[in-house]
């Protein structure tokens, strides 16, 4: 990546310590690191030796703090093209592994990386800080995504909010409109789907919503109708979100997560659990995850689904098939540690233990429980 403080901090989060951590390990004030990874300071060749050492670097940290000692002076300005692309390269790496390993090897990098560069705004030239305030409400609502995945609901409106606000003071209030599918997604989880429809709603009407968060809003709001069973309202939401997904959406910051990962058919299956239409269900999701594999791509996306699609099945009688896909997926859900995962999980050992089953069957959906600590998702409550 060519920068020595970005480059520091992309070796910091991929390993997810926090600016402490790697004070302690270097002997470098955390003041110090903050500074490094900020552009705000050149390293000393001590400092970059250190560093090294400490993630094992082969050299690399100290060659890139020799170049940058021989081609910037000490109090030039921050480079704030080369901080926005590595921070920005960062960013989707933390969420790649997010996907992947859950949200405790990502917590720390996030809130230490958004402190730097809420500082580094405050101290960029004036033209310059809009972009800055811009890729630090990503950091925070990403932040706040994780937080939520650690089932630490306060702490997600908290980050949601300074994503709105960081968002505001660069220009874009499409985070504000973003921000309301955000706290609908808290309310479905803590099971209040009328919170969670109102919510939506303002979402999808805010004046500064773009499709795609439309798009998000109107999938939410499904997913709060099939709860409380109201099938023809869930039917009309999920239309107007796949008329919003077909707008353009290539202008501006793009708020959420990819559209393409919460595949429409998958939306429409879940909801479909919740109404208890479950031999649709069943019939959607085999298409779309057992004859597309592939889809969605990251692990996070597809465990859920698979475990709805393992709900599903337990809902026709398919207890023997279901047990066996939650028998292969325990791993992951572990690996993940995730709290909306937990929650599917346990929705699918309230349907198992309705059902009579074999010791061994009942073995395993115990042993789910366990994984599932007793939390079941909103989506699955019926009033």
């Amino acid at each position: 990546m060519g920068d020595f403080g970005v480059e520091l901090a992309r070796l910091r989060a991929r390993r997810g310590w926090t600016v402490r951590e790697l004070a302690r390990r270097t002997s470098v004030s955390e003041g110090q690191i903050c500074n490094l990874e900020s552009g705000r300071r050149n390293p000393t060749s001590a400092v970059a030796a250190a560093c090294d050492a400490a993630f094992g670097a082969d050299g690399r940290l100290i060659e890139l703090a020799e170049t940058e000692r021989r081609s910037t002076p000490a109090d030039s300005p921050v480079e704030v093209d080369s901080l926005l692309a590595g921070y920005g390269r960062i960013l989707e790496e933390l969420k790649d592994i997010g996907r992947s390993s859950g949200p405790r090897f990502v917590d720390a990098s996030l809130r230490s990386i958004a402190r730097i560069l809420t500082d580094t705004a405050s101290h960029a030239e004036a033209d310059r800080r809009d972009e800055i305030w811009l890729l630090t409400s990503r950091f925070a609502e990403y932040t706040g995504w994780m937080a939520q995945e650690t089932g630490n609901s306060a702490e997600a409106l908290r980050w949601t909010d300074l994503a709105v606000r960081w968002g505001a003071n660069g220009g874009d209030e499409a985070i504000a409109a973003y921000a309301l599918v955000r706290r609908a997604s808290i309310a479905e989880h803590r099971g209040d789907a009328a919170t969670a429809i109102r919510l939506t709603g303002q979402a999808e009407g805010h004046p500064a919503a773009t499709p795609l968060i439309r798009a998000h809003a109107a999938r939410r709001e499904a997913q709060g109708h099939a709860s409380i069973g109201d099938y023809r309202s869930c039917h009309e939401a999920l239309e107007r979100s796949r008329d919003h997904a077909h707008q353009d959406n290539r202008h501006g910051t793009r708020w959420g997560p990819r559209i393409e990962n919460g595949n429409p058919r998958l939306i429409e299956a879940s909801c479909l659990i919740s109404l208890r239409r479950f031999e649709q269900a069943a019939a959607l999701f085999a298409v779309e995850l057992e004859r597309h594999p592939t889809l969605p791509p990251d692990n996070n996306s597809r465990t859920r689904f698979t475990i709805r699609q393992a709900t599903a099945m337990v809902g026709i009688d398919h207890l023997d098939q279901a047990c066996h896909a939650i028998e292969a997926l325990l791993p992951t859900i572990r690996n993940l540690d995730s709290a909306t995962i937990r929650a599917e999980l346990g929705c699918f050992v309230g349907q198992a233990r309705t059902r009579q089953a074999t010791p061994g069957q009942r073995n395993l959906v115990e042993t789910a429980a366990s994984a599932a600590h007793g939390q079941r998702p909103a989506w699955a409550v019926r009033r």
